[in-house]
């Protein structure tokens, strides 16, 4: 039985780069509180990891932080906040400690470069999702109307695409995702600005669990179920193996998958090291090879 490693997978450079802020924070401010807008990264492993260091997770406007606040450090995550809320904590007097990801910096700088511009931004990705909330934040701000899209179905949805309009997209959207929206809207403006705004991370994730999916019997996604890259990497692989599975843990592998000769793993862009490993050793308890 063989166990093969997709050649790209887990943490992320903006990820990595987050919680290594964050454990820096602690060992700096030893006699300060250290919280974060919301968790950090979407991965319940790593987050146990960090609240024994003594980590606390605030809601990801900050209505939950304390009134006398000021010894207390807030680190705001990969996924970046609007500009309403950074101010609103730098108000509050807290030691601010900004790791959004240099890729979500740029997409933000970017949408309000041309909201300022007088374009109606248009935005590609969840719209719950804190990185989606942050850009839009940052558009509106400037004066534009921001339009969030889920699926071509929205896009196929919108009336009206205004002559002056900037298509963006969430950095851990698929590919063909975003491909499949700015097709649909430029259909209806042909004039339309798309910007590629994809994270490079994301198209070789997924393009290595492609060729990953060519050479095993079944996948195993690593990762939080929170995790928006993660389920898309679960997406491309159910469409291409027989046997795919999206587990946070060793303890969550399916039965089915000790029974198969070739197991492929993967794992999204919030998934620690050891994790990953802790999977790889409870298959290879059962018998499997690399």
């Amino acid at each position: 039985m063989v166990i093969k490693k997709a050649e790209i997978l887990g943490y992320c450079m903006g990820v990595r780069r987050a919680v290594e802020t964050a454990e820096l924070a602690c060992r700096e401010n030893p006699d300060k509180k250290i919280f974060t807008l919301g968790p950090l990264i979407h991965n319940n492993s790593a987050l146990e990891v960090l609240a024994e260091k003594g980590v606390n997770v605030l809601k990801e406007d900050a209505s939950d932080l304390a009134a006398d606040a000021e010894n207390s450090v807030v680190i705001v995550r990969a996924h970046g906040v609007p500009p309403l809320v950074m101010q609103n904590l730098k108000s509050r007097g807290v030691t601010v400690i900004d790791a959004t990801c240099p890729r979500v910096l740029s997409s933000q700088k970017r949408a309000a470069d041309y909201a300022r511009r007088g374009y109606t931004v248009f935005l590609a990705g969840d719209k719950n999702h804190g990185e989606v909330v942050g850009i839009s934040g940052y558009a509106r701000a400037s004066g534009a109307d921001c339009i969030v899209i889920e699926h071509k179905e929205d896009a196929a949805a919108v009336t009206h695409v205004p002559e002056k309009s900037v298509l963006l997209s969430q950095t851990t959207i698929s590919r063909s995702e975003y491909d499949a929206i700015a097709a649909v809207l430029k259909a209806k403006n042909d004039a339309l600005v798309v910007l590629n705004t994809i994270c490079p991370a994301t198209d070789e994730r997924q393009n290595a669990l492609i060729e990953l999916c060519k050479n095993v019997d079944g996948i195993l996604v690593i990762g939080g179920r929170h995790s928006a890259n993660t389920k898309r990497l679960l997406r491309t692989a159910q469409d291409l193996c027989a046997h795919a599975a999206l587990i946070e843990t060793a303890e969550e592998i399916p039965q089915e998958f000790f029974a198969l000769e070739r197991i492929g793993l993967t794992a999204g862009a919030s998934t620690p090291d050891f994790v990953i490993d802790s999977v790889e050793d409870a298959l290879l308890e059962h018998g499997h090879k690399i």
